[in-house]
């Protein structure tokens, strides 16, 4: 499948002006021109697209309206067809979500000696995690420092982030490249085996590890693995449980933590877990897909975490923030919003419009990159059109090789390269189409340094967590906080529950949250957390046949 002949003509203008555009910089925007332009375009200013809690610890506050159905639901579980004396498994940590947060989690809970629990809604590793393309950032290069780094993070999240949770971001970042390698994770390196770094957008050094373009699997791979290796039969251990998502938290007396309620979706069983503390490392919630978009999102990314949390009394953050990654794929239509590296960029790729020319510096934040697409699609209407009406913009892939010199894309790009080779389009020589797509939550449960909340017990890594990167986070530090905080949080449940002796689990934080969706006049929609998306085509939608 090579591109159509309506968009060849468009294709034939980028070529011919990539001599003209090769070596010259197009200009960044001021301050001024880039809140002009999120004010103007990006989702998350879409008035309308958004309400207001009815319930809950952020009563009042704005998200996205598919946020808020799956926040204000009513529970799965019925307290009176459970049974909590009968429970399944006990452990001193469970971590629910087997993405790179979780995973780091667990393996640090037990080096620190606690009993460890992983289940997870799919299979260990079936993450985010694995589909990160372009690298993850530290300062661990003589020009280069964490406060160069914090300053860069702060910047792109627009002043708004946790300046604690920042600087443990950066502080740590060293040690988890140190670490990461040292489990056996495989970054590119130079010749003299120094680490090869780039930029990414909205960097000011050069700071970007990667390997080649799957950094995320190669790291999910290696802390797999790790995992792995330490299943044995003897507490403390490693378990690992798949097909089996938490849909409830349960608390004692005191509103502690103190157990689980997980759902088997083999045999769509209800079971019960005694645990001194949680970790929730469930991800994101991309498939929720708010305003309609395509994401990039695995499977299972239906903002579970957010869900439990919210019901137990965890105050969440920032959760009228989402990131729309500008290159997302937009062409052929079989890959729709799957992910298309920043790395791109960060090697000189430019974005052109449908008359092959260049309107935006390829690395401004992904808010304002996304916003400027938008931009060109909608009220310039300067965006290409796809044969199913999918508006987008070019990204000149070809002027890689024409800046490193040839083998270049193929050496640096071969998991792309790979993907677009599937439907006969060939990024070395050919540009490829790309639109925003739904890619991260910036938001989520608010946090202390060590991954805590203030629900005892409870703690929170990765995408589920709030606060890091403000309301718009840096290529390469998604990576990194899956690490870095992974590791803060499996330490500090450990710690916590070698102390801690919760009382009787109990689901009575259920009652008062029903009669909260009474009084608000809450009684439609589905029950939450939504586990799956429903993709069905339901009957009447099918057009009757002729």
């Amino acid at each position: 499948m090579s591109y159509p002949a309506s968009i060849r003509e468009s294709l034939t203008k980028v070529e011919a002006s990539r001599n003209s555009r090769l070596g010259v910089a197009y200009p960044r925007m001021t301050p001024e021109e880039r809140q002009t332009i999120l004010n103007e375009y990006h989702p998350d200013y879409i008035t309308e697209a958004f309400r207001q809690l009815r319930i809950g610890p952020n009563k009042g506050d704005r998200t996205p309206m598919e946020l808020a159905d799956a926040l204000e639901a009513s529970p799965i579980v019925n307290p009176m067809d459970l049974n909590l004396d009968e429970y399944h498994s006990s452990c001193d940590v469970l971590i629910i979500g087997g993405g790179g947060a979780g995973t780091s989690a667990a393996l640090l809970a037990h080096a620190n000696g606690a009993d460890v629990l992983i289940t997870t809604k799919l299979r260990l590793g079936d993450a985010n995690t694995m589909m990160a393309q372009g690298g993850i950032q530290a300062a661990d290069k003589e020009n280069d420092s964490p406060a160069t780094h914090y300053l860069d993070v702060i910047g792109g999240g627009s002043f708004t982030n946790d300046p604690a949770l920042v600087e443990a971001l950066v502080m740590d970042a060293p040690v988890v490249i140190s670490w990461l390698e040292s489990l056996g994770v495989m970054f590119d390196k130079e010749p003299d085996g120094t680490m090869r770094t780039i930029h990414g957008g909205g960097t000011s050094r050069k700071r970007m590890h990667a390997a080649r373009d799957y950094t995320g699997a190669e790291i999910m791979r290696v802390l797999r693995d790790e995992v792995r290796s330490n299943i044995g039969d003897t507490p403390p251990t490693i378990r690992v449980w798949e097909f089996r998502p938490v849909v409830e938290l349960l608390l004692d007396e005191e509103g502690r933590i103190a157990g689980a309620v997980l759902k088997d979706l083999d045999i769509g069983k209800l079971m019960v877990v005694k645990t001194k503390s949680v970790v929730i490392a469930t991800g994101g919630s991309g498939r929720l897909h708010y305003q309609k978009f395509p994401t990039t999102n695995h499977y299972g990314a239906t903002g579970d975490g957010l869900v439990l949390a919210y019901r137990i009394g965890a105050k969440l953050a920032f959760i009228d923030t989402m990131q729309y990654h500008p290159t997302g794929c937009a062409y052929p239509e079989q890959i729709l919003g799957q992910l298309v590296t920043e790395k791109v960029r960060g090697l000189g790729a430019q974005v052109c419009n449908v008359d092959g020319e260049q309107f935006v510096y390829p690395l401004e934040t992904r808010d304002v990159e996304s916003a400027a697409f938008i931009r060109e699609c909608s009220s310039k209407g300067k965006g290409v059109i796809t044969p199913t009406g999918q508006p987008c913009v070019w990204l000149d892939s070809p002027m890689i090789d024409l800046i490193h010199g040839p083998g270049t894309i193929a050496k640096e790009l071969p998991a792309m390269v790979r993907q677009y080779k599937r439907f006969d389009i060939d990024m070395i020589r050919e540009p490829i189409l790309v639109y925003p797509t739904l890619h991260y939550q910036n938001g989520g449960i608010f946090i202390h340094p060590d991954g805590g909340t203030d629900v005892p017990g409870l703690y929170v890594a990765g995408e589920a967590a709030g606060g890091i990167h403000g309301r718009n986070r840096l290529m390469g530090n998604s990576l990194l906080d899956i690490c870095v905080f992974g590791r803060r949080a499996g330490i500090a449940a450990a710690t916590y529950s070698s102390d801690v002796r919760p009382g009787k689990p109990t689901l009575d934080h259920l009652d008062p949250w029903i009669q909260a969706r009474k009084q608000a006049g809450i009684s439609e929609g589905a029950p939450s957390p939504v586990i799956l998306p429903d993709y069905t085509v339901r009957e009447e939608t099918i057009p009757a046949s002729s």
